[in-house]
C-alpha cells in the first residue's frame, strides 16, 4: 500500500510537473505574446504619429499657400481697381492732346480777326480750321452721319416734325437735317435730328 501510496505520489507529481512546465510555456508564450503586441502597438503609433505629422505638415502648407494666394488676389483686385480709375480718369486724354493744337488755331484766327479786314482770308483760315477738326476726330473714329435724302430710319434718326415733300419720291425720306448725328466706330453717338417728308 506504501507502494500505491508512492506511485500515487510520484504520478501526481509526474502529473503535476507537465502541468508546471504547461503553465510555464504558456507564461512565457503570453509574455512574447505581449512584448510582440506592445512592439506592434508602439510600431501602430509610431505609424499614426508620423502620419499625423506628415498630414499636419501639409495642412500647413496648403494654408500658407492659401494665405499667400488670397494676399496675391487681394493685391491684384486693389491695382485693377487703381489702374480703372486711372483709366477713366485719363480717359479723353488721347482726344484732348489732339484738339489743342486745333483750339491753338482758333486762338490765332480769333486774334488775326481783330486787326484783318480782310473777310475772306478769314473765312478761308476758320474753314481751314473746321477741316483740321474734322481729321482729328475722323482719326479718333467718329464719323459723320448722312441723312438727307436716307429713308428714315428710327435707329439712326430722331424726327423732330413733317413737312410735305417736295416730290412723291421723297414721302419717308428725310428732307432736311437740323442736327448732323455722329457715329463713333461704327456705333451711334449722337442721332441726327431731322425733317420728314410727308
Amino acid at each position: 500500500m506504501e507502494n500505491k501510496e508512492s506511485l500515487n505520489t510520484e504520478d501526481q507529481e509526474t502529473v503535476q510537473q507537465p502541468d508546471n512546465t504547461v503553465n510555464e510555456s504558456l507564461t512565457e508564450n503570453e509574455e512574447s505574446t505581449d512584448n510582440s503586441a506592445e512592439e506592434t502597438a508602439s510600431t501602430e503609433d509610431q505609424g499614426v504619429l508620423s502620419e499625423f505629422d506628415k498630414v499636419s505638415g501639409e495642412l500647413t502648407d496648403l494654408k500658407d499657400k492659401y494665405l499667400r494666394l488670397y494676399a496675391d488676389f487681394e493685391n491684384f483686385r486693389r491695382r485693377t481697381a487703381k489702374e480703372k480709375i486711372d483709366l477713366i480718369s485719363t480717359a479723353n486724354e488721347g482726344l484732348l492732346v489732339a484738339l489743342l493744337p486745333v483750339i491753338d488755331d482758333f486762338e490765332r484766327a480769333l486774334k488775326s480777326a481783330e486787326t484783318t479786314s480782310d473777310v475772306d482770308a478769314l473765312k478761308e483760315g476758320v474753314q481751314l480750321i473746321f477741316n483740321k477738326f474734322s481729321k482729328v476726330l475722323e482719326t479718333k473714329g467718329v464719323k459723320p452721319m448722312t441723312s438727307v435724302g436716307q429713308v428714315f430710319n428710327p435707329d439712326l434718326h430722331e424726327a423732330i416734325t413733317q413737312f410735305p415733300a417736295p416730290s412723291d419720291d421723297l414721302k419717308g425720306k428725310v428732307i432736311d437735317e437740323t442736327e448732323k448725328g455722329y457715329f463713333l466706330n461704327d456705333k451711334v453717338i449722337r442721332f441726327a435730328k431731322v425733317i420728314l417728308g410727308a
